[in-house]
């Protein structure tokens, strides 16, 4: 029987400057037109012609490669589609890609080749918030813009930067809330080391100490780092007796800590994992046998019941195979270029300004359910959590009511508590104390 958590609703939630893994900054955009200037503004050369160019930007090879390829298809899915229903502005989109190669390095790289070569309108791309982070300078220097599909530790609002995963009130903080209530309130933060994960641990320490649970132990490894059996022996000497495990592993290492994990005979039934960077790709190339009973937070999963879904879960595995699966950040990934889509037929121009005053308050019917873009760049989306079943996929245990309304700047927080962020009024875009706050 699924639970409900009850609507949350929040004002929009800004971008300030905080203190160690805490600090984020975000990223820009420009359109194209005769070429890209380099102190930024816009052009037109992306949509003259008989195209318009876009870029992909994942990784599409490295440990990353896992989790990117599959947002690649999503992405290309919905430029086909696009295409065959006419395009955008009676022009075909002309996808560029570009292997970031899960090298952050190369992803600022890319991304500047995308921009001054390619002469696109936008970039769809990055997975991890270190790849999102390295590009940072290059879409802010050139004033380009960026749409990114995947859940992340929130603590920016960047004027160039559309979001279209979940912000930590829309994933991390629902699935601690959903945990206490659930499984215990007893902790241990697993995790990579870079970015999201150490500034999501830094959230849920804040949240456990509002809502009365403790974090018994915090550890991480180097992305892409398989060597897990230190970890997995710390956190069966910090919870002796069984308790949560909250994971935000991204790519290869999560092959080794749930075969290791379940080696150790440390099963969901004493040892829960919840994950917040596994969704049904993950599950299927790790392997079904080693996930069963442990859970994710997302906002989609595939066995989400709407025709919409119905559909998209059709077309996708039409185009790819019956065998493939669909997935959150697959999802996001399909409906951002929709999103942008309607944007640019809004402003009637791929013009950067125009499309991004046009993408406040689009609206699209997503296989996940109602979304809407908001002031503050990201959506408002619904919110569940999902138990691995015995086919690979989740079943959905727990769901809001509706969508919920992003908040970027995290309220457990003291740095940010009471910031939010509305890029629709320049007197406060992305940084301004709320009223009261």
């Amino acid at each position: 029987m699924t639970s409900r958590f009850g609507r949350r609703k929040f004002l929009l939630y800004g971008s300030a400057t905080v203190g160690t893994a805490m600090l984020l900054k975000a990223c820009g955009t420009t359109d194209t037109a005769s070429e890209a200037p380099a102190d930024g503004g816009s052009t037109d050369t992306a949509s003259s012609g008989d195209t318009i160019k876009v870029g992909i930007l994942h990784s599409l090879s490295g440990t990353m490669a896992i989790s990117e390829t599959t947002v690649v298809d999503a992405e290309k899915l919905a430029i086909k589609e696009i295409n065959a229903a006419g395009g955008v502005l009676g022009r075909q989109i002309e996808a560029v890609e570009e292997d970031g190669a899960s090298d952050w390095p190369t992803f600022a790289e890319k991304a500047e080749k995308l921009i001054d070569q390619d002469q696109v309108a936008v970039v769809f791309g990055c997975w991890t918030s270190a790849s999102r982070k390295a590009v940072l300078p290059v879409f802010e220097a050139k004033d380009h813009m960026l749409w990114y599909p995947v859940q992340y530790e929130g603590q920016e609002c960047s004027k160039n930067i559309f979001y279209t995963g979940a912000a930590p009130n829309q994933q991390i903080e629902p699935a601690v809330d959903w945990l206490l209530e659930n499984k215990g309130t007893d902790f241990f933060l697993v995790g990579s080391d870079y970015v999201f994960p150490r500034t999501a641990n830094t959230i849920i320490k804040e949240q456990l100490k509002v809502k009365g649970g403790n974090t018994v132990g915090e550890d991480y490894l180097p992305l892409g780092n398989t060597e897990v059996t230190p970890i997995i022996t710390k956190i069966r000497a910090a919870l002796p007796d069984g308790g949560v495990i909250f994971n935000s592993l991204n790519g290869d290492s999560n092959v080794a800590f749930f075969k290791q994990l379940q080696g150790a005979g440390m099963g969901p039934d004493r040892y829960p994992v919840m994950s917040v960077s596994i969704a049904e790709e993950e599950v299927r190339q790790i392997g079904k046998e080693f996930l069963i009973g442990h859970y994710a937070a997302w906002n989609y999963f595939q066995t989400v019941e709407s025709p919409e879904n119905e559909k998209w879960v059709a077309d996708f595995k039409a185009e790819y195979g019956e065998d493939r699966v669909t997935n959150d950040p697959m999802e996001a990934a399909y409906i951002m270029v929709y999103l942008w889509k309607q944007a640019v037929e809004q402003a009637g121009t791929t013009d950067i300004a125009a499309v991004r005053e046009a993408a406040y308050g689009q609206e699209f019917a997503a296989p996940e359910g109602p979304v809407t873009m908001n002031v503050n760049h990201h959506i408002s989306k619904t919110v569940r959590i999902g138990q691995v079943r015995d086919d690979g996929l989740f079943d959905i245990v727990s769901s809001t009511d509706g969508p919920v309304d992003p908040v970027p700047w995290n309220q457990y927080v003291p740095e940010t508590k009471g910031f939010a962020c509305d890029w629709s009024d320049p007197a406060k875009g992305g940084q301004y104390k709320m009223e009261g706050a």
